[in-house]
Parts: structure tokens; sequence; C-alpha cells
């Protein structure tokens, strides 16, 4: 393959990718068309099949460059706080911040996962996605707990559900209802406690003994 291909193969894709966000935020993912996505993007069809051989699979692609954003957004967060702001409600409040992008991202997914739970083949694929971003939640969360001198007294994964519930069904309320419940609240309310509740001080270090 030619090298000005290659350099430009992720241009082509970072640019479809934000179209198909749009597009879909715009028009919905099932009345979306592959046209409209290339036409927004600025690319041929023959440019859309090169890199994704299916809606699906630009939505899956989506979701995992959203999910790594924002993980790496909390992570950078959480790495410029001082030892002593590591308590459970500064966490709580890194954790319920809401990016300004927030809401068509939650459009997009929330339709594909009504598609979902329609389709068994498509939440298959969905669920093995939101295994991979459970297990980076439950092992930063497992971390960041670490460095408060905290750990979870429930499993790792099942609070990681916990907390993308919280989040998804409060984002639900927040986008009805935005003057009465803005985006993040039920996090700052209620996540100091449902930590509290989840977790213990981590026990010392045993004694060091000499022979």
């Amino acid at each position: 393959m030619p090298k000005g291909v290659t350099r430009r193969r992720p241009r082509t894709r970072a640019a479809l990718l934000k179209a198909a966000l749009e597009t879909f935020a715009e028009h919905g993912f099932h009345a979306t068309t592959i046209e409209q996505i290339c036409e927004r993007a600025g690319y041929t069809r023959g440019a859309y099949y090169s890199n994704f051989a299916s809606k699906e699979e630009l939505f899956l692609a989506l979701f995992d460059e959203h999910s790594e954003r924002t993980v790496r957004r909390l992570a950078a967060s959480i790495d410029a706080l001082t030892a002593e702001e590591y308590t459970l409600a500064r966490l709580a409040e890194l954790a319920a911040t809401i990016e300004p992008d927030e809401r068509d991202w939650y459009l997009v997914t929330t339709e594909f996962t009504l598609h979902a739970i329609r389709d068994p083949q498509a939440a298959w694929v969905l669920a093995r996605h939101d295994e991979r971003l459970r297990a980076e939640i439950a092992r930063g969360l497992t971390l960041v707990l670490h460095r408060a001198g905290r750990e979870l007294t429930v499993d790792a994964d099942r609070f990681a559900r916990l907390l993308i519930a919280l989040r998804e069904g409060g984002l639900a309320q927040s986008y009805v209802e935005p003057e009465a419940l803005p985006p993040g609240t039920l996090e700052r309310q209620f996540l100091p406690a449902l930590l509290e509740l989840s977790t213990h001080p981590t026990p010392p270090p045993p004694p060091h003994t000499t022979n």
C-alpha cells in the first residue's frame, strides 16, 4: 500500500467517526444512511467500506473511542489530585463530571442498546465491548481507592455495573428535565455514600519480623 494512503487512513477514519456520531445523533442510528455519513465526512462509499463493514461496526468503533476518551479524561483528572484530595467526596465529584458533548453520545448509544436488546447477535457483541469498559472502570476504581486508603468490599465488576447504571439512568432523567436535575446531580448526591458503604479502610500491612 502506498505510504500516502497509509498516512491518510487515520484521518479518513477519524472524519467518518465524527460524521457518524453527528449524523446518528441528528437522525437516529437506524434512519441514518451510509451515504449521509459519507457526505458529511466528505468521503466516498469506497472510503467508508475500506474502514467499516457495516453501521454496527462503525457504532462499536465509536463506542470504543468514547470509552477510551472518557477513561483518559477521568484518569488525567485523578492524577492531578494532591494526596489530601483523595477523598470519597472528591472522587465522586470527578466521576460526576459530564462533558458538554455527552448528550449526542447518549442519544446514539441508547438507541443502539435498544437495538441490541431486540437482536441477540448485536447484544452479544455489545456485551463484549461493555465488558472491556467495565474492566477498565473496575481496575481504575480499585487503584484510586487504594490511593485513598480504601478497598471495595463488593465485586469490582458488579460495582462498575452500578456506576454505569447510575450514570446512564441519571442522564436519561437529566436530559428530559435538565433544569430540575442537571447532569451529574445524582452521582454528586449519592455516590459518596455508595462508596462509603461499599468500601472499608485498607488493612495495615503486617508487622515486619526478623529472625
